[in-house]
């Protein structure tokens, strides 16, 4: 029986327009180094310092400690003018599909390459909380498109980010839930796919709501690919 249900941000429960992308690859081209689509594409969900750090690298570049820096600082610059622009969405059904699981049981989290402190604004802007149900709060009076999800892991929270498994350990230490066997995971990156499998997880989910196409996911063996994290309520029969 699945208890936690952990997703990652960006492409897979949240709809940023593509903006990550647009970030990353900005800022390394604007280092002075050039950044390949299938480079970009296999660096997506990973810690975006390590991220930047193997871009530069892949593009001939010298990764050193304040080149890394500034690319970062500027990476988050542009986010936040792409995102002040065109604000994300969540994912079209995504938010009743937790509110399925958690009604369920199942306990929901968020797992993301962004560091805590871009994570914890994009979810304010959407009007997000992140922390366990309120004993006196039922669906029922909980405000109208609201969404809360039990725990948060970031790129900065743990020794490495994806594809380790330990931001999907660390919502597990932080939901209680402490057996591998009852934890589903999905994202809409190959890294997304692979931490789930490193991390034992019962269950690891493609999902087609970013950029990386079907037979890109399978390639991964995933245990299933699906549209988006809206039919993984159905999916689970719950």
């Amino acid at each position: 029986m699945i208890s936690l249900a952990a997703f990652d941000m960006a492409g897979t429960t949240i709809n940023d327009g593509g903006a990550v992308y647009r970030a990353l690859e900005d800022s390394v081209t604007e280092a002075g180094v050039a950044v390949s689509p299938e480079n970009l594409q296999t660096w997506m969900g990973v810690e975006k310092r390590e991220a930047i750090t193997a871009l530069i690298e892949l593009g001939g570049g010298v990764a050193d400690e304040d080149l890394v820096g500034a690319t970062f600082a500027r990476f988050r610059a542009l986010l936040d003018e792409y995102y002040t622009a065109e604000p994300p969405t969540p994912v079209d059904g995504v938010p009743e599909a937790i509110a399925a699981l958690q009604s369920a049981g199942i306990k929901v989290a968020l797992t993301t390459g962004f560091s805590r402190e871009v994570a914890e604004g994009i979810l304010a802007g959407l009007g997000w909380t992140v922390g366990p149900a309120d004993a006196t709060e039922t669906g029922a009076s909980a405000p109208a498109g609201s969404v809360r999800v039990d725990a948060l892991s970031c790129g900065d929270d743990v020794a490495a980010g994806r594809p380790a498994p330990f931001m999907i350990h660390r919502v597990m230490e932080a939901t209680g839930v402490t057996d591998v066997a009852n934890v589903l995971v999905a994202g809409d990156t190959a890294v997304d796919v692979r931490s789930g499998l490193n991390s034992g997880a019962a269950i690891s989910i493609g999902v087609l709501s970013g950029k990386l196409d079907r037979a890109s996911l399978e390639a991964e063996r995933p245990t299933a690919v699906l549209d988006s994290v809206a039919a993984i309520p159905e999916y689970l029969g719950v």
